[in-house]
């Protein structure tokens, strides 16, 4: 998010804030005015994304010296809840269709993707992996102020998000024949014209090629985010690798994995998830420890290792929420302060 120097509220200044990098491929525009999008370019670990994105926030911050300020969180804590948005046709098209919903969309996520080779197993991951999204969600949650108030939430992004449609918890998809048949129906319809409106918390995204996890807020710092991204690309990778291996992988209806998703964006790491199978309520603590452990051989053959002990570290942590909170003690604006602090952390 980009802030004002002085007020810290958002900034919409983000083609300015392109035309001061020169036009570094890093950096894209997005719907809201104040928000600008780093793109990683694809590497082999999650150490090396997160050396790429630390090198993009440094050069993003030393680009906007004097005129603004970044920081990183699900939502702002105190901006208005409409905001200013883009110029350009794309961005018009969404402000026509869907009016002040499109205003409201000043939230920010971390959007990890994986290369996953074969349509046939990157569907069947893409449906498995719906179950675990509840958990990343409840690991990354970080938005718990809106508008100036605490909501009570972990996490009021996906709140906002859901005012458009196709966010959340995805169908499963079955077939990658049925994904086609997903994406000819929206084109029919009018509700895709383009694939990258595909816009659930996971998805297959067929222009570059990877799974794509989408339903963590943005971390504030770049450890935070390494921790989350070794936590994907270990799942990733396990799951792949067990379907390679002839095992069908399990597949849950997408209200009960909904109903965990609400309890994620709530409760954040204090959150008690329900196993899809069975419906028997566990600490999502306890959930991803079983986890990290499961992982750990994979994500030593993946080189994240210390990464993926990284997020073990955040789960003995109070969560991205509850620091927000304690940092809030100063005041919103203090809140603010702190989280554009510890951009490079």
């Amino acid at each position: 998010m980009l802030l004002h120097p002085q007020t810290l509220d958002l900034l919409p200044r983000a083609r300015a804030a392109l035309d001061a990098l020169g036009g570094d491929a890093r950096f894209k525009l997005e719907l809201p005015a104040a928000q600008l999008e780093i793109v990683t370019a694809p590497v082999p670990t999650v150490g090396e994304a997160a050396g790429a994105l630390r090198d993009a926030r440094r050069d993003l911050a030393a680009a906007l010296r004097g005129t603004a300020l970044v920081a990183g969180a699900g939502a702002h804590p105190f901006a208005a809840a409409l905001g200013e948005l883009n110029e350009g046709t794309r961005y018009e098209g969404l402000r026509d269709e869907f009016a002040s919903v499109a205003r409201r969309q000043l939230v920010f996520g971390l959007h990890v993707h994986v290369a996953v080779h074969g349509a046939d197993r990157a569907v069947a991951v893409h449906d498995a992996l719906r179950s675990y999204l509840p958990d990343l969600a409840a690991l990354g949650a970080n938005a718990p102020f809106h508008e100036g108030r605490d909501t009570g939430l972990a996490s009021v992004r996906p709140t906002i998000s859901g005012m458009l449609p196709r966010q959340g918890v995805p169908p499963a998809l079955g077939s990658w024949e049925a994904f086609e048949e997903a994406l000819r129906w929206g084109a029919r319809a009018g509700a895709l014209p383009d694939v990258r409106r595909w816009w659930w918390e996971l998805r297959l995204h067929p222009l570059l090629g990877t799974i794509e996890v989408r339903v963590v807020d943005t971390q504030t710092t770049v450890a935070e985010t390494a921790a989350v991204a070794a936590l994907v690309h270990a799942l990733v990778a396990w799951l792949a690798e067990r379907h390679a291996a002839g095992e069908r992988l399990a597949v849950a209806p997408t209200w009960r994995i909904a109903e965990n998703r609400w309890w994620a964006a709530r409760d954040g790491i204090d959150a008690r998830l329900a196993d899809p199978q069975t419906g028997e309520r566990a600490p999502v603590r306890d959930r991803l420890g079983r986890l990290l452990d499961e992982l750990t051989p994979t994500a030593r053959r993946l080189r994240c290792a210390a990464e993926l002990d990284a997020a073990g570290e955040l789960l003995a942590a109070d969560g991205g929420a509850r620091r927000q909170r304690a940092a809030a003690t100063a005041g919103l604006q203090g809140l603010v302060g702190w989280l554009a602090e510890r951009l490079l952390h």
